[in-house]
């Protein structure tokens, strides 16, 4: 794959008056009109810079949100003695604090047409919550900072998304969002390695977890020094010179491909168990010893790293629907294993190897069918609303099954879960038969 910095779209004046924005379409659509079409392709067949330089941001807000993760279950549950409602509970908040905000993140980046400003509040908010982790040891104080740090994940999601949709052609789509996710997910895997690096050598008890948090407060201002020096202040998009652009329109939001793909990412996500609870089924089956506990997410990242381009590239030749179907039939299969084997190392490797294809499958081509289910000009706030489908299913997912684990046991709530997941993947096929495969004309309700 050839990777080039100097493919980076060029940052437009930063004029704060009226007229900016439009200026800046009109010259951006001029442009685009002067290049011709073997241009525009060489130039989409390497990564865009743009695309690197928020790869390299969420690569250090990973390192810095991970290692505090690949602890926080087992904090939570073998320090502080939470029971699987109580733990749902935070781990709910965690997933679905994000999606209160996501729409409006998406909405003012849309309507603003600054995407770098909103993602970069939101990376803000992330580093100030790390910072917040420090003087905090209850229970109730550190799920509000669970909350804020999630507040700012949902603000700077749709942004980031859009930036990355906006500086790719629609033939390389789904490869320059499996490049950001390599990245962002070679962050996620070096954030618990240095989380167990750092408690297998600082004393346990707070001392250690606290040593974590100060790290990774240092690799939160890394990520967010790259968005404000390397992402340009106004991304170009690879516009086609043919199509005008268009204004924000609420109404776009309504529209049945959207709906349709809302849906169904909600019914998949009510069905998708947290992977904190799914670290915990391993670790009560005794597949894995406490002290090996944050090492658990290395291995699904790595899994999840070496896949994200290739899947994304599978993504863009058969079909993203396909894709994010296949992925979630791997995640049934992780289920059962993890219900039946989790407590043989076997069982253990081949849960992490099938949840991180089930990311690679999800993550990015979720994004990817959100951004080509709106126009241009609603392309943040519609990813934004099925990221926040998807937010809130989950929250209503670890609920619901830290309940079903205390009534039933681990391996019952996982097989349930997967029996229901099994049944629901076939009606998100029919609901997703409205999302298209390739960009909706500009014109489209």
């Amino acid at each position: 794959m050839y990777v080039s910095l100097r493919n980076s779209p060029a940052a437009a004046p930063t004029d704060q008056t009226t007229g900016t924005d439009e200026t800046a379409r009109a010259d951006t659509n001029a442009l685009a009109a002067s290049e011709t079409p073997d241009r525009r392709r060489r130039a989409g067949g390497r990564v865009p810079g743009v695309v690197l330089a928020l790869g390299l941001t969420s690569l250090f807000t990973d390192i810095s949100s991970e290692a505090v993760t690949a602890v926080l279950p087992l904090y939570l549950t073998a320090v502080l003695g939470l029971g699987p409602v109580a733990y749902g509970f935070v781990d709910g908040i965690y997933q679905g604090a994000a999606s209160l905000v996501r729409v409006l993140g998406g909405w003012w980046s849309d309507r603003t047409g600054r995407p770098k400003l909103v993602a970069g509040l939101g990376y803000g908010i992330s580093a100030v919550s790390r910072v917040l982790l420090l003087p905090v040891t209850g229970v109730a104080a550190l799920t509000g900072v669970v909350a804020l740090d999630r507040v700012g994940k949902g603000l700077r999601t749709g942004p980031r998304d859009a930036m990355i949709a906006g500086a790719s052609t629609p033939e390389r789509l789904g490869r320059n969002f499996g490049v950001h996710r390599a990245l962002d997910t070679a962050g996620a895997m070096a954030g618990p390695l240095l989380a167990f690096g750092v408690l297998a050598v600082v004393p346990a008890g707070l001392a250690g977890y606290r040593a974590v948090f100060v790290l990774s407060i240092a690799a939160a201002v890394v990520g967010l020094a790259f968005l404000l020096l390397a992402v340009p202040h106004r991304a170009r998009a690879v516009v086609d010179p043919a199509t005008p652009a268009r204004r924000l329109r609420w109404r776009d939001l309504s529209d049945r491909r959207v709906r349709s793909l809302m849906l169904a990412a909600g019914l998949l996500g009510l069905l998708t168990v947290g992977d904190g609870f799914l670290y915990l089924v391993l670790a009560d089956a005794g597949g894995i010893g406490l002290s090996w506990f944050p090492l658990l997410m290395v291995g699904t990242n790595a899994a999840y790293m070496s896949l994200a381009i290739p899947v994304g590239r599978l993504a863009d030749r058969v079909g993203r629907t396909r894709v994010l179907l296949g992925g979630h039939v791997l995640l049934v299969a992780a289920y059962a294993v993890a219900a039946t084997t989790g407590g043989h190392v076997a069982g253990v490797v081949a849960v992490l190897v099938l949840l991180g294809c089930f990311y690679a499958a999800t993550d990015g081509v979720v994004s990817a069918l959100a951004s080509q289910a709106v126009p241009e000009g609603s392309r943040a706030t519609g990813i934004a609303a099925v990221q926040t489908a998807v937010g809130l299913s989950r929250f209503a997912s670890s609920v619901c099954f830290g309940v079903l684990w205390q009534l039933t046991g681990r391996s019952v709530a996982l097989l349930a879960v997967g029996l229901a997941l099994a049944v629901a993947i076939p009606v998100a096929a029919r609901l997703l038969r409205a999302t298209p495969v390739a960009p909706a004309p500009a014109g489209a309700a």
